[in-house]
């Protein structure tokens, strides 16, 4: 297993079209060997530029994805998924991260009653680690 997956949050890095970097904070969680993954609003702009260009980085960040000093920054290749292919996705997520999990579902499911969710299906993303 990769370093990088022991990390409770990392900066992911996702490029536009023009090739410009986009940054933001995730969790993360292990998968197979080489293999990590993270959950995501399928609707999403890491989402919609994954789509376009599935090259990204990743690096041990704060929560809010300031990078940790000195910290190395890997890179693989990411794909959306849902469904069957989500379902280790999610059962590691709610595995290591546990009641933040369950409050991250529960206040979607209440923006939901109140019209502020999404109708997209649940989905995450998986990176192969190059």
């Amino acid at each position: 297993m990769n370093a990088i997956a022991d990390e409770k949050y990392v900066r992911l890095t996702t490029f536009t079209k023009d090739g410009r970097r986009k940054e933001s904070p995730v969790w993360i969680v292990a998968l197979d060997d080489g293999v990590v993954g993270f959950t995501t609003d399928l609707d999403s702009w890491k989402a919609k530029r994954i789509r376009n260009t599935p090259k990204v980085e990743l690096a041990p960040s704060t929560m809010r994805g300031k990078v940790t000093d000195g910290a190395p920054t890997v890179t693989g290749t990411a794909r959306l998924v849902t469904g069957a292919e989500f379902e280790p996705v999610m059962a590691a997520t709610k595995a290591k991260y546990g009641f933040q999990m369950t409050m991250v579902q529960v206040v979607g499911r209440v923006r939901g009653l109140f019209g502020r969710g999404t109708e997209e299906e649940e989905g995450g993303v998986i990176v192969t680690l190059d």
